[in-house]
């Protein structure tokens, strides 16, 4: 398998890994139910071992720049839709900005093994 369809699928369910238990904390309502409480933590813990996996080839600042700025979009779109919290433009504008700047990062560093 090609190393970077390795580096970037780990990255990507490290990805998916995060929102979906930052998804399970919204539901878990502070720890007190203990079924979303467990399926958060399970998802928490496999998201950081999807992330250290891509840390062999994509330095630490970088994995995590990318890890942290599409996690942050896509749970904003998330509560967006699923819980019904509203951005305002200001949001909706910061979100653009880190949306720009994972694909600079992506396109235009050399320190990102393709």
């Amino acid at each position: 398998m090609h190393p970077a369809l390795v580096t970037y699928g780990s990255l990507g369910l490290a990805i998916t890994l995060e929102v979906v238990g930052t998804t399970f904390l919204q539901r878990s309502e502070q720890f007190t139910k203990p079924v979303p409480t467990l399926i958060m933590g399970l998802c928490y813990a496999g998201a950081f071992y999807f992330l250290s996996l891509t840390l062999k080839t994509i330095p630490v600042g970088l994995a995590y720049a990318i890890w942290s700025g599409l996690g942050i979009v896509l749970i904003s779109a998330i509560g967006f839709f699923v819980f019904r919290q509203t951005l305002d433009l200001p949001a909706m504008i910061g979100l653009a900005f880190i949306i720009t700047g994972v694909v600079i990062v992506n396109v235009f560093s050399q320190s990102v093994a393709h």
